[in-house]
């Protein structure tokens, strides 16, 4: 089985849908992910690829990804693709693929207020930390 790991971010917030029966939670969600290029001519381009994600695992599902996943969150999935087919009432056969999740990782956005203060705060933390500091300098 081949491994497919893809960084990008939530169309839309995650559908949480119960199994008949068990009861069982599984989540189900679109991941967005966008690659950019340049052109023969130089010009810039992009491409946004769209992974209909599935994750069977009912911890996850209900207790990280019901929790805290949201429309625009950035993760970091992992998991295999499985090829469903049907045939419509038309008779036509559909094919679908999908991303079967076996670990996901959300990341936090923080914006630059937020990183300047926490890089300034660890700066001070290391000038605090010196013993030295205090001391009379001998020249």
């Amino acid at each position: 089985m081949q491994t497919l790991v893809i960084e990008g971010y939530l169309a839309a917030d995650p559908s949480i849908l119960s199994a008949h029966g068990s009861g069982k939670k599984r989540a189900s969600f679109r991941v967005l992910e966008t690659t950019r290029f340049r052109r023969a001519d130089g010009t810039p381009g992009e491409r946004t690829t769209g992974f209909n994600c599935i994750c069977f695992n009912a911890a996850t599902a209900e207790n990280y990804i019901e929790a805290y996943a949201r429309k625009g969150s950035r993760v970091v999935l992992q998991g295999h693709v499985e090829n469903n087919t049907w045939t419509g009432k038309d008779g036509v056969e559909h094919y679908d693929l999908q991303v079967i999740v076996a670990d996901i990782r959300l990341k936090k956005r923080r914006d630059r207020g937020e990183a300047a203060a926490s890089a300034q705060g660890g700066q001070a933390a290391d000038l605090t930390d010196d013993p030295d500091l205090s001391d009379d300098i001998p020249f």
